[in-house]
């Protein structure tokens, strides 16, 4: 597939089947698209002391983000540089001071460097020292580490990381901010969920507000069932503060508003969110307000995005203090993950808030994500059906917005959509062939 062909795939208000449904495809994004793009590897809390690890695969390639000895992090492929074999097999542990190659023994300091192999007067006089395999594990160039958030651009082409990311990186500067003393933990383990769909169907549903009132109306008229007749200003359980606001209404989704920024990036709910109406905790206000200042306390907490996007990885929620990652695994099958934050010096209530709403919300048989598995696995079914090969994106489309790579737009807007799609096509292209 060449350069016009993908072009054609992404017009102005549409796109086409294939980008879900092809594997060909698929194999192209995991050559150029996820290697020309950062992608969020994990957090520095999951490797807290030296030897620790965490095993990730991006783009169908196996990593292994490692503490070193003095602090550092660093990103090394997960491959014996012998035979190829995986050096660690769990998805986190520790290595110790150095790691072994359970095959043939091979073993490798924490940064990758050889450190022994068995028989070693057996490879005098070879050129081992000269090849690829004498030099140890390969690191990878592009790491960088964001306030503890590691991401990772496996290429060389595209843009540098604070270029890829620009004003998208505030999401997560208001989300370790929630601490009042700027650090964040995962705590709590985490929800995984294999659907069966293609990973950007995924992303669209990030920014798609139009969904809950149709998609999650039997979850929200449970909820109003048993909350019904209650005073307006009684305190609501937490399960209740938090599914409530998904049967708003469009007028409300509307008015959350959204911005798009470049490269794939979004935000919504720049106005307010169905995080806004969480209940007041003085006491943790005031903290904030003693750590940031009236000003910058009030920025943090007033701003409760619905999403914000970090394309095309990690959805990022300030308020609940949740992440989602999304790593696609075949061109119909996507693992998404939901992982909660405790903020350091803050009350329990908050990470008791992240908790509760990942597994609400997130988990594979809650009462919302339930229904959009349900949608997203017909969907890659229903795409297959033939007399039309386009997925609509024509929602408020107006021939101004190509061009302008920032802009604030109504919360219904499919921009924030098709400005996925763009960098999608956009990304693809960096190193395809004519």
């Amino acid at each position: 597939m060449k350069r016009a062909d993908i072009a054609a795939l992404v017009q102005d208000d549409r796109v086409h089947r294939d980008l879900y449904l092809s594997p060909e495809l698929f194999a192209l994004e995991q050559q150029h698209f996820f290697a020309n793009t950062w992608n969020y590897l994990g957090h520095a809390s999951q490797v807290p002391a030296a030897g620790d690890y965490l095993a990730v695969e991006i783009a169908g390639r196996p990593l292994l983000m490692v503490r070193q000895g003095d602090g550092a992090i660093r990103v090394l492929y997960n491959r014996c540089a012998h035979k190829g074999t995986q050096l660690v097999s769990d998805a986190c542990g520790n290595a110790g001071k150095f790691f072994r190659c359970p095959y043939h023994a091979w073993t490798y300091k924490l940064d990758g460097s050889p450190l022994a192999i068995p028989l070693k007067s057996g490879y005098e006089g070879t050129r081992l020292k000269q090849c690829e395999s004498g030099q140890g594990m390969t690191a990878l160039k592009h790491v960088a580490v964001y306030r503890d958030f590691v991401f990772v651009k496996i290429g060389d082409a595209g843009p540098d990381f604070d270029s890829y990311f620009g004003e998208a990186l505030r999401s997560i500067d208001n989300l370790v901010d929630r601490s009042p003393v700027g650090r964040l933990r995962i705590e709590g383990g985490v929800l995984r969920n294999i659907v069966h769909c293609n990973w950007k169907m995924y992303l669209e549903n990030i920014n798609d507000t139009v969904h809950p009132m149709s998609t999650h109306e039997s979850a929200t008229a449970a909820a109003n069932a048993l909350w019904q007749g209650r005073p307006a200003d009684a305190p609501k359980p937490m399960a209740m503060e938090q599914i409530l606001p998904f049967g708003a209404g469009y007028d409300f989704f509307d008015r959350m508003g959204g911005r798009i920024y470049p490269n794939g990036h979004s935000v919504l709910g720049v106005n307010f969110s169905i995080h806004s109406g969480y209940a007041a905790l003085p006491d943790y206000e005031a903290a904030m307000r003693e750590a940031h200042g009236a000003e910058r306390a009030a920025e943090i907490l007033q701003r409760s995005p619905q999403n914000a996007l970090c394309f095309p990885s990690l959805a990022v929620k300030g308020s609940p203090q949740a992440i989602r990652v999304i790593r696609p695994l075949a061109a119909d099958r996507t693992l998404i993950e939901a992982w909660s934050f405790r903020a350091e010096g803050a009350p329990d209530i908050l990470f008791e808030r992240s908790m509760t709403y990942n597994r609400l919300v997130f988990s594979p048989m809650s009462v919302v994500a339930h229904d959009d598995v349900h949608l997203f696995e017909s969907i890659q079914q229903g795409l297959r059906a033939d007399g039309n090969h386009w997925v609509s994106l024509h929602r408020d489309f107006d021939a101004q917005e190509l061009g302008q790579d920032t802009q604030t737009v109504n919360g219904t807007n499919e921009l924030l959509m098709r400005n996925q799609f763009r960098a999608w096509a956009q990304f693809m292209d960096l190193t395809l062939q004519d």
